[in-house]
């Protein structure tokens, strides 16, 4: 994903919930991965997974994540 085509709000969550909720790294036990989280907890997880949290930040950063379709 370009940085020029990358939201800052999660595509997933918005197109499943109608709301634009942050991108965020997050952990799960399958690795990292740039998603969305509300009060209630993780809503979307809009990327592929990582190794590590470094190598999310640095795909998020980068832009050089691939955005999950439904």
């Amino acid at each position: 994903m370009s940085i020029e085509a990358q939201n800052d709000f999660g595509l997933i969550a918005h197109e499943l919930m109608g709301v634009k909720l942050q991108l965020l790294i997050l952990k799960s036990r399958a690795g990292f991965y740039i998603g969305t989280l509300d009060y209630e907890g993780p809503v979307s997880r809009e990327s592929e997974y990582f190794p590590s949290y470094n190598a999310a930040l640095n795909a998020f950063e980068t832009g050089s994540w691939t955005q999950r379709q439904l």
